[in-house]
C-alpha cells in the first residue's frame, strides 16, 4: 500500500468539534472521519480516483487461532 499523505488542515474551532463527536458516535478517529467524508463527497459529485484504494479496516484484527 502507498503511503498515506500527510496534510495540514486549519478548520474552524466549532466544525473541529462536530467532527469529533460524529466520529466518536461512529467508533472512528476524527481523521478517519474527515477522510470517510472527502470520500463520500467525491463520490457524491461523481469524482472519485478509481486509483484510490479501500478505507483501511476499523477495530482490532481477529485473532488467530493458536498454532498446533
Amino acid at each position: 500500500m502507498a503511503e498515506r499523505k500527510k496534510v495540514l488542515l486549519r478548520l474552524d474551532p466549532a466544525v473541529h468539534d462536530a467532527i469529533a463527536r460524529w466520529a466518536a458516535d461512529e467508533l472512528r478517529s476524527t481523521n478517519a472521519q474527515i477522510e470517510f467524508l472527502l470520500r463520500r463527497a467525491l463520490a457524491d459529485g461523481g469524482r472519485s480516483p478509481r486509483e484510490a484504494g479501500d478505507l483501511p479496516k476499523r477495530g482490532r484484527p481477529p485473532k488467530q487461532p493458536p498454532a498446533s
